[in-house]
């Protein structure tokens, strides 16, 4: 938009050329380009307000870990992790070239929707309904996906449109600012995905005003256009603590304009309706003629409505033969008549109602009786915009939601149920206009609900069809059904429901007005009679247990067949019914025998089995697993990775060499690895420490191979067991995936498998432990605890000597929370690295580890992350030339030094 001018100039206000050409193409959006957000967005004057006079301040930091939050050091503000406003989105870092120590912390990371094509936090203040708050979302995209492509999109303050996201580059800060009443006691703030890139936030920031000011009606709210600190002479933003509100005031100063000041506090006795900020009222602009401030305010739009705040202040001690008065017009019209600004303390002018124009015309000038000329201290200016829609029906939002906890809808359903468009999934709504939307039609089939059918579902008047099919509900079919007035088709078959169809429901069906399925509910009886006759249970009871006990002597039967058969043979066929052949060798006993110069030496032990090394004729140094005798269930083991190791080929998995399968010898041969497993470089103390560029490739290697399992076979694979003692090292410190006997093959689509448990504690997924639910994300998890055991240098697991075992996850986080780095490291570790690529890396670890497997990345993600971390690093190296000081020896000869280093803002 455009900008504020005065009528003319001279060589004279070429002082204050700078500040008009900064700010003239300010409108609400900040170019981190520029003076503002470089030195003086980067650099908030401190105050003397305190917290509390804000009042239901809520401050997210949008993207950073979840329960992780942390005190601005420039405005004292503490910022919280969003977890608790939204439940959907992916937590990510800007590009490291636009991480710059004067950057806001709130800008280091962003949360992101890739899916869904609306995503709304929901803020409950401590305040509730019927209040007026002020809201800020700041965002800057900072090439965070890697795309270079700049996002649009847009953002809703409810069910209606606030304004649109748009970035003039990657370093672009962007923020948004509006005045609200509120009239429920939640607040749904929403991106809209519109078709032009994924949205995202950076912050969200809410304030609550205790008393009148900017007052608005109930539809009505205040979006910001400009706010002026007018006569400025530090050039800086002025924020919190300086604003009680925590208000942005930019600096500006008009052409044809005089600045001028006092040392002396505005409003420190008696504070103005409005809380105006002392920095900014001490501060004002008289001008050069004597008579009259001339300027104007661009609005490019004359269909838009604008609300206008001049704050005026005296700053200099009237004589008794002066006079300071001034009258005010706009657009050439009288705007106010016989303005006398206090002695330090604030007069607002405000508009008593909305005025429009292609331009703001502004003239300040003094009266006849007036000696002395105007000023002006301050300035607002809003955008008036009228949310005309409402939201939906009040009492289909409180149904939808009774439902989704009574019977455990698992959809992630977020702001308002109808708006804006598209609906919530499984949704349709009735559109009235800007009246409320009702719910008419709701699709809940294969949702996995449980319990009995909500009392909830009466409360749909105008529900017209209802899906409820092939999930768990229970308990009989209420008579509330047949009474939904507008309810034309009823889907219940493939449930659990018993008892009898009502009687009115059955009618309603056969007279055509209601299409009702119910089959697949084996206890629900449709046709009457349905009372059940008595039956004599001995008979069936002593049949039944014979019958169990018949079926129970085969299965042993033929398990021990089967195990018998096992004894003899190898299993010669998998899932998709291939033989176990391949190119690989077949090797006799005998050969084995000899390879391992009759098991001398070994280099590695299983829960089923031991690894001996082995040597080839051809020189070839290789791993020799063989199964144990005393093993009942390692030959399923033995035969899944067989099938896998003849199946896959990456340079970060083990390479299968051949087979043994011989009467009852079973044994796998893969390449050695002569440097062993990543948990004995980690735990033996007598070995050389990995330094932190070989632990970062060490980490990308068994990542690579992970991802490659996931997304680069068909079907996609799941490892189980991913732990230190499974990523195995060569000479050259190559790190490769080994040990695939839990491993499981998974078919595209499906979101997850029912399996037993298997693993290793400390690395096993909590949500695959209590569920039985195995997906990518539990390989995730498993990966993100070897990345802590690689920064830490501590155990998944770690015992103290109070017999107390403390998870490796539980031990990061309080020191996360404090930025306390220096204690995360592994102490052992060598070479000064650079601290950055480390608390990337921190991060990435606990990215992997939520509880909820959703909110993990994918080793996609995880592999790009590790990979930027490693040049991050690299980097340092060509910049810093040869480490050779180990962590404890910096630290000893300059601790300050290395405290400033190692601990950057909390993010």
């Amino acid at each position: 938009m455009g900008g504020v001018f005065g009528n003319k100039w001279s060589p004279d206000s070429m002082m204050w050329l700078t500040f008009a050409s900064v700010f003239a193409l300010w409108a609400i959006t900040v170019s981190s380009a520029n003076l503002v957000s470089e030195r003086e967005f980067s650099n908030y004057k401190h105050g003397r307000r305190k917290l509390d006079d804000i009042g239901g301040s809520i401050s997210i930091d949008c993207g950073i870990l979840d329960d992780y939050k942390y005190t601005d050091d420039k405005t004292e503000i503490e910022y919280i992790s969003d977890k608790d406003f939204i439940d959907s989105g992916e937590n990510r870092n800007i590009s490291s070239k636009f991480n710059h120590e004067t950057l806001q912390k709130y800008l280091w990371n962003v949360r992101s929707f890739p899916q869904g094509n609306r995503s709304c936090y929901t803020i409950r203040p401590h305040e509730g309904k019927d209040t007026t708050y002020f809201i800020r979302a700041t965002f800057m995209y900072g090439n965070y996906d890697e795309q270079d492509k700049l996002p649009e999109f847009d953002l809703y303050n409810g069910v209606n449109i606030w304004d649109k996201v748009k970035f003039d580059n990657e370093s672009h800060i962007v923020i948004k600012e509006i005045i609200h009443f509120s009239l429920m006691d939640h607040i749904n703030v929403c991106l809209l995905n519109t078709g032009s890139g994924t949205p995202f936030i950076s912050a969200l920031e809410l304030r609550h005003f205790h008393n009148s000011s900017y007052r608005i009606p109930p539809t009505k709210s205040l979006v910001l256009y400009r706010r002026f600190d007018v006569g400025s002479t530090t050039g800086q933003v002025i924020r919190y603590k300086d604003d009680a509100y925590d208000r942005m005031w930019f600096p500006y100063n008009f052409l044809q304009s005089i600045p001028f000041d006092t040392s002396s506090a505005v409003d420190s006795v008696n504070h103005s309706e409005y809380k105006l900020p002392s920095m900014v009222m001490n501060t004002a602009v008289r001008p050069m003629n004597n008579d009259s401030l001339d300027f104007e305010v661009d609005t490019n739009d004359p269909t838009l409505e604008f609300y206008i705040y001049l704050h005026f202040a005296e700053l200099e001690i009237i004589q008794e033969n002066e006079q300071r008065e001034f009258n005010i017009s706009l657009n050439g019209n009288s705007w106010k008549e016989s303005v006398v600004p206090l002695y330090l303390s604030s007069t607002t002018i405000n508009s008593s109602t909305p005025v429009r124009g292609p331009k703001l015309k502004f003239s300040i000038y003094k009266t006849e009786n007036s000696t002395l000329p105007p000023i002006l201290n301050a300035m607002e200016v809003y955008i008036f915009k009228d949310f005309l829609q409402a939201p939906t029906d009040q009492e289909d939002v409180n149904a939808i939601m009774d439902i989704k906890v009574s019977n455990g809808v698992t959809k992630i359903w977020q702001g308002d149920p109808c708006l804006p468009r598209p609906a919530w999934d499984g949704l349709n709504c009735k559109d009235n206009g800007y009246e409320p939307p009702i719910i008419i039609s709701l699709n809940l089939g294969s949702s996995g609900l449980t319990g009995k059918i909500s009392p909830s579902m009466a409360r749909f008047k105008s529900l017209e069809y209802l899906d409820l099919s092939n999930n768990s509900l229970t308990g009989p079919l209420p008579e509330f059904l047949s009474q939904m007035p507008k309810l034309t088709t009823l889907n219940l078959s493939g449930n659990k429901l018993s008892g009898s169809v009502p009687s009115a429901l059955l009618e309603r069906s056969n007279n055509g007005f209601l299409s009702l399925s119910v089959d697949g509910n084996p206890d629900l009886c449709v046709m009457a009679p349905c009372k059940k006759e008595k039956k004599n249970f001995v008979v069936p009871l002593i049949a039944a247990i014979v019958s169990a006990l018949v079926v129970l002597t085969m299965l042993v039967v033929c398990w021990r067949c089967k195990r018998k058969q096992a004894a003899k043979q190898l299993p010669s066929t998998h899932q998709g019914g291939r033989p176990l052949k391949s190119d690989n060798r077949q090797f006799t006993y005998s050969e084995v025998v000899s390879i391992t110069n009759n098991f001398q030496k070994i280099v590695g032990k299983g829960g089923f089995g031991t690894v001996y090394l082995g040597c080839l004729s051809d020189g070839m140094q290789v791993a020799v697993k063989m199964l144990s005798p005393s093993s009942t269930d390692g030959s399923t083991q033995f035969l899944t990775e067989a099938q896998l190791l003849m199946r896959v080929h990456h340079r970060n998995l083990t390479s299968f060499v051949g087979y043994c399968n011989e009467g009852t010898n079973f044994g796998i041969i893969y390449e050695y690895m002569a440097y062993g497993n990543l948990e004995e470089h980690l735990s033996d103390k007598t070995r050389d420490a990995l330094s932190w560029k070989e632990r970062l490739q060490i980490a990308v290697d068994a990542a690579q191979g992970l991802e490659y399992l996931h997304h680069g076979c068909k079907p996609p694979i799941i490892h189980r067991d991913v732990k230190t003692a499974n990523i195995l090292v060569n000479e050259k410190l190559q790190a490769k995936i080994a040990d695939f006997g839990f491993s499981k093959f998974f078919t595209e689509g499906q979101s997850h498998l029912s399996t037993a448990i298997v693993g290793t504690m400390g690395y096993l997924d909590p949500e695959y432990y209590t569920s039985n639910r195995l997906t990518e994300r539990s390989d995730v998890y498993s990966f993100g605890i070897v990345l802590l055991e690689l920064i830490t240098g501590k155990r998944a697991i770690i015992k103290s000597h109070n017999k107390d075992n403390t998870n490796i996850v539980d031990w990061v986080s309080p020191l996360l929370a404090r930025g306390d780095i220096r204690n995360i490291i592994d102490p052992r570790m060598p070479g000064n690295f650079d601290t950055n690529s480390v608390w990337k890396a921190i991060e990435t670890a606990i990215a992997c580890v939520p509880l909820i497997s959703i909110q993990r990345p994918s080793m996609n993600h995880v592999v790009i992350e590790l990979k930027e971390c490693l040049e991050i690093e690299k980097a340092h190296e060509q910049d810093c030339g040869p480490m050779t000081k180990s962590f404890n020896d910096t630290f000893e000869v300059n601790p300050l030094g290395l405290e400033m280093d190692m601990v950057p803002q909390a993010r």
